[in-house]
């Protein structure tokens, strides 16, 4: 008997388990089969195959039995989720339904979830901005949070590796708060698009450009593009389905299927990740236990590294449900602040308006891009009342003249008709929050899931620097919007709660020193070396970039010294 127990254990035992298949999960199954070992990749939900599992991927609207809206009754069974744009009837499969995963709200805190292997790199907005090395030196440049241990320069060639292979597209435009990166063709700006452009360079003197957003998003593919089985993008703007073609980035087009094609990948869906195993005697990491989804029966599961990329807030709750005798709190977590400093992006600020001008233009087919502004408040030098930033995305679109309740000859000519009704203009903010020791996660004292995990207790919110930062945002939009002879300007605050817009970051931060940090700079745990997070859980503040193609460049660097330090035999 014994020595079944122990051949049992040595087919559980791998080089390396990866927890979660989203964007970072997925390059870290790359990275690490890629150079040689044995791994396990985990998720807690059902498993999703690139192209055969995208069942609305080309329906047209007529066969949504509610013309894309889910019904009523869904609707208030799912208060949290139903309010996210991605629940509708072409993509709320991929959508975890608020009752099957709770969580307590201390505060309000909007968390949409999706459990499948690839997880929301199916239903990301694709935007895919560096930083720069104002953002990596915000934190001590104004004295707030803690200095991350990186800086722009020690990522700078992981962004160039991981953009190669995933395709993005942009435009070099030189400016220094927001580096240039690895660039296929840019989408188009629309002539509103490029008048505004104009103006704003003319009226700020270049101090707020205004540019093509930089998108995951195949324009002209390359042999490494082609090599993965992707295609240029259709431009068919039903991204968040999933993509046939492989024309946008995800974990299910790219690097899963290419980390399954060296045969070191091992992927196990259904598998909820309840904690991570520690060994005091070897003071380092063992393995994790899993939950089976279906059969609620416990297994274990033994490796030599664990990279843990389950989401941000989830990654924080398997990590403060990973106790041990050394670690009481949670692996890792000596210094009791674990599940702390958790920041997100702010989009309440939306401001929008017409424009009576390019009468004889039009869009040009669809486009799943859209304009940039880049951050121009606080960047060179502190200049408001508030700390740090925002960015804003910048659309235009053609008034359609209305086809209300016309039908036959009347509808066509209708159709057929001169558009002359100008222009729609719409700008949305992404501002950064600043992360609070109060803005925290932590495990519930007595509730657990279906899983026999401890549910999570919220407690995130807004504060004075985010609102002064949104009427900064109305004021300074206002102004451009006028300067650019833009009517009829309108601001809105969409009340959404903190959580509602996927970027939650932190809990697990960087840093130098462990009394104030989890992870070094190279995303081990301080006190735990074979263990790295690399997902948003890691973030030390959030600038105002969209996160994701940090969270793989972290990834790739992370994965990369991993196993040159294995094979010093230092883990």
């Amino acid at each position: 008997m014994p020595y079944l127990n122990l051949e049992s254990q040595k087919a559980r035992t791998y080089d390396a388990i990866v927890v979660g298949t989203g964007i970072s999960g997925g390059w870290a199954a790359k990275e690490l089969t890629e150079k040689g070992l044995r791994t396990l990749i985990l998720e807690r939900g059902r498993d999703v195959k690139h192209v055969t599992d995208y069942p609305t991927a080309n329906k047209q609207p007529w066969e949504f039995e509610h013309r894309g809206l889910p019904p009523l009754a869904l609707r208030e069974q799912n208060p949290i989720v139903s309010k996210h744009y991605i629940f509708r009837e072409d993509a709320m499969h991929f959508v975890v339904r608020d009752a099957d995963h709770p969580y307590v709200q201390d505060k309000p805190f909007d968390w949409m979830r999706g459990y499948q292997v690839g997880g929301r790199s199916l239903l990301w907005a694709r935007q895919t901005q560096r930083w720069s090395e104002f953002d990596f030196e915000g934190p001590a440049r104004d004295g707030f949070a803690i200095d991350w241990p990186i800086r722009y320069a020690d990522l700078a060639p992981w962004y160039s590796y991981v953009e190669k292979f995933a395709g993005i597209s942009g435009n070099k435009d030189g400016l220094p708060q927001l580096p240039d990166g690895e660039f296929l063709p840019p989408h188009e700006m629309t002539c509103v698009e490029k008048h505004f452009s104009q103006q704003m360079h003319q009226h700020y003197k270049g101090a707020r450009p205004v540019i093509i957003g930089r998108a995951a998003h195949i324009t002209d593919p390359q042999p490494i593009h082609t090599e993965q089985g992707r295609a240029k993008c259709q431009h068919r703007v039903m991204c968040q389905r999933g993509c046939p073609f492989g024309g946008y980035f995800s974990s299910n087009s790219s690097t899963l299927p290419w980390a399954e094609r060296t045969g070191k990948l091992t992927l196990r869906p259904d598998s909820v990740v309840h904690s991570i195993m520690y060994d005091e005697k070897k003071q380092k990491a063992t393995g994790v236990r899993v939950v089976d989804r279906h059969t609620k029966e416990m297994t274990e599961y033994y490796a030599r590294i664990i990279f843990v990329n389950a989401s941000a807030i989830n990654s924080n709750l398997i990590l403060l449900n990973s106790r041990s005798h050394r670690f009481p709190n949670g692996l890792g977590n000596d210094n009791e602040l674990m599940g702390k400093f958790i920041a997100f992006h702010n989009y309440r600020g939306r401001v929008s308006a017409d424009y009576d001008g390019f009468h004889d233009s039009t869009t040009d087919g669809r486009r799943p891009n859209g304009s940039y502004v880049p951050r121009f408040r606080n960047v060179f030098k502190q200049e408001t009342d508030f700390l740090r930033g925002y960015a804003t995305s910048f659309s235009s679109s053609k008034k359609g003249n209305s086809t209300e309740g016309l039908t036959g000859e009347a509808l066509k000519a209708q159709l057929l008709a001169p558009e002359k009704t100008g222009w729609s203009i719409n700008a949305q903010m992404m501002g950064e929050t600043l992360p609070k020791q109060s803005s925290s996660v932590r495990l519930h004292e007595s509730l657990t899931d279906a899983w026999g995990v401890p549910q999570l207790r919220m407690s995130v919110e807004f504060d004075d620097n985010d609102m002064k930062m949104v009427q900064d945002f109305y004021d300074q939009f206002s102004e451009m919007f006028q300067k650019a002879g833009f009517t009829n300007i309108k601001l809105a605050d969409t009340q959404r709660n903190p959580g509602s817009e996927n970027h939650e970051m932190g809990g697990v931060r960087m840093g130098r020193d462990p009394k104030t940090s989890l992870l070094n700079e190279w995303n081990q745990l301080h006190a735990c070396r074979n263990v790295f997070v690399t997902d948003g859980a890691c973030m030390v503040s959030t600038a105002t970039q969209n996160p994701s193609l940090t969270y793989m460049a972290l990834t790739a660097r992370a994965a990369d010294y991993a196993v040159k330090e294995l094979r010093k035999g230092n883990l």
